[in-house]
């Protein structure tokens, strides 16, 4: 897929899928604004990336509606507009309902669900002007209900519904997509394995839990992302497209 002259921006760049993101973006020859919360962390993940002149910074919190707008702003004006919007920043904390209190949920719903819509709504001159699209992230969460995660999958379900209410209402200029991972190995992850009694055990039962037996990965989703925002997916809008190795099929009988 060929992005070359293609302007986007990423929030929740600087790890996890959002990294796997803008690297597949970078790789396909875009120029990616790269969003994180501090200016520290996106200066670290540039860096990483080898410093690239087609990687602009935009640090900033997703979380407040002005922060949606200083992000977004900085990024049209450092790119000289946009075309495709990925609304990656997210946040989850695995707790039960009596333990998640107000500041769990505020801060999940903050991020996860505001943030997308207010970084999307900010975008919407920018993306009418380039007949650009946004694509976010939400999760498998927001289709299925996960004990243990309620807040995370309110948050998650809100922005898989949220994504087809804007594609109707944007289309035919601006189309509106989203993906939805399944379990992927990034750092969020890796502490959810770890901090179990048995780690083994927890990252078996894992592998297990999609019916094609391994764990994803952020370039799984990332190929997801590009192949929605790019002209392959330029009769798709409205779609919440499940790249998650079958967890959300159904139920598989093999042991």
């Amino acid at each position: 897929m060929d992005f070359t002259g293609k302007r986007v921006l990423v929030t929740g760049g600087t790890r996890g899928i959002g990294r796997g993101v803008v690297e597949a973006f970078l790789a396909a020859g875009a120029r990616v604004a790269v969003n994180g919360r501090t200016a520290a962390t996106v200066e670290a993940s540039i860096n990483k990336l080898g410093g690239s002149s087609q990687l602009l910074p935009v640090p900033g919190d997703v979380g407040t509606v002005g922060g949606c707008e200083d992000i977004v702003r900085t990024a049209v004006e450092g790119l000289g507009g946009l075309d495709v919007l990925v609304n990656s920043a997210g946040v989850v904390y695995v707790r039960s309902i009596e333990n998640s209190d107000e500041a769990v949920w505020d801060s999940t719903i903050d991020v996860n669900l505001k943030g997308t819509y207010f970084c999307s709504r900010a975008a919407l001159p920018a993306l009418r002007t380039s007949n650009g699209n946004i694509v976010n992230l939400a999760s498998d969460s927001g289709l299925l209900g996960n004990p243990g995660a309620t807040v995370y999958c309110a948050s998650k379900g809100g922005v898989v519904n949220m994504t087809r209410a804007m594609a109707l209402e944007l289309a035919p200029t601006v189309r509106v997509n989203c993906v939805c991972p399944g379990f992927v190995d990034t750092d969020m992850a890796r502490n959810y394995i770890n901090e179990a009694k048995d780690p083994v055990a927890r990252e078996r039962e894992v592998t297990d839990y999609a019916p094609l037996r391994r764990i994803g990965t952020p370039e799984d989703i990332a190929g997801a992302v590009l192949y929605l925002a790019g002209p392959t997916g330029r009769y798709i809008t409205g779609a919440a497209l499940q790249i998650d190795g079958g967890a959300t099929a159904g139920r598989s009988s093999r042991a």
